[in-house]
């Protein structure tokens, strides 16, 4: 990566390793990244993928439901919850395009019967509609490349929350229903396994590793006229769950307002924000990267 000072570094294990702590979760606060050594997992090329869909007035039965699921679930398969339109696809029966509602998108990397188990117990709840079929790696990657298409207003805040609890399940269905615009959505991201088997303070992601969900409010607008009632939206919902947030509710990805330091300091913890301070202060002093949630250096803080 190339640091502010114009200088050309590796960070690795076992080079910069304080640089390289810090840009795995303080991003482009360090540098700008020229190239990447991945260390790949095993999966695809095929992997199977499934939709459930539930109309407005399921959504507390469904997502009850899908708590009790995702509970459950094997090592191969992860579940995304969603408050969504549905889209206007082939798979969907033309009554239920673009209407409003809440999915379970079922993505399993293992085998047809692991993943149809799961889908199968989703069901418990009578669907709108369901889809499911095997698909490319790659193409899950892209599923949502033309519904965030560049040109659109958007603004989203995020959260954590350690499971579907009651309360979390009220304020998504009092909230949802009052979006806008037809892109708008809210997703919950399942977080366990391989992501709690990595230490707390081994990078400086911003959040914890314990299980939990993060939580993505999304307005996105196609015109900018439904911006501000949109905006207004997501902060609404997002305030309605941080009483039943984790480790602050926020992270640094699911923020659009980086004006303010202290949402930025709340997303790391005192602790890896004070490390993130000191390094910043060493690789970029006057803060030439500063257009991104900021850790400014010492002298600037």
């Amino acid at each position: 990566m190339v640091t502010a000072d114009g200088q050309t570094r590796v960070a690795s294990p076992s080079e910069n390793a304080d640089l390289f702590w810090a840009i795995r979760g303080g991003g482009g606060n360090f540098g700008v990244v020229t190239e990447f050594e991945f260390a790949l997992h095993d999966v695809g090329p095929i992997i199977h993928f499934g939709l459930l869909f539930w109309s407005l007035d399921q959504g507390a039965a469904a997502l009850r439901h899908a708590r009790d699921v995702i509970d459950t679930l094997p090592d191969d398969v992860n579940v995304m919850v969603a408050g969504l339109n549905a889209p206007p696809a082939p798979f969907v029966p033309e009554q239920h395009q673009l209407e409003p509602g809440y999915a379970a998108l079922v993505v399993g990397t293992g085998t047809a019967e692991s993943h149809a188990e799961v889908f199968d117990a989703l069901r418990g709840v009578p669907v709108l509609f369901d889809f499911a079929t095997p698909m490319p790696y790659v193409e899950l990657q892209k599923m949502l490349d033309e519904a965030n298409a560049w040109g659109f207003h958007c603004y989203d805040k995020g959260r954590y929350v350690e499971t579907l609890s009651d309360d979390i399940v009220d304020a998504v269905t009092d909230h949802f229903p009052k979006k806008i615009s037809p892109l708008s959505l809210v997703l919950f991201y399942r977080l366990h396994g391989a992501f709690s088997h990595v230490e707390e303070d081994a990078t400086a992601f911003s959040g914890g590793r314990s299980p939990r969900f993060a939580v993505f409010v999304i307005g996105v607008c196609p015109a900018p006229g439904m911006f501000a009632p949109e905006r207004e939206w997501v902060r609404s919902m997002a305030d309605a769950l941080r009483p039943v947030s984790v480790d602050d509710g926020v992270y640094v990805n699911g923020m659009t307002d980086f004006d303010a330091l202290s949402p930025v300091q709340a997303a790391y913890g005192p602790e890896k924000y004070a490390r993130l301070v000191d390094i910043k202060t060493k690789y970029d002093p006057h803060n030439v990267f500063h257009h991104n949630a900021n850790i400014a250096p010492g002298s600037a803080s």
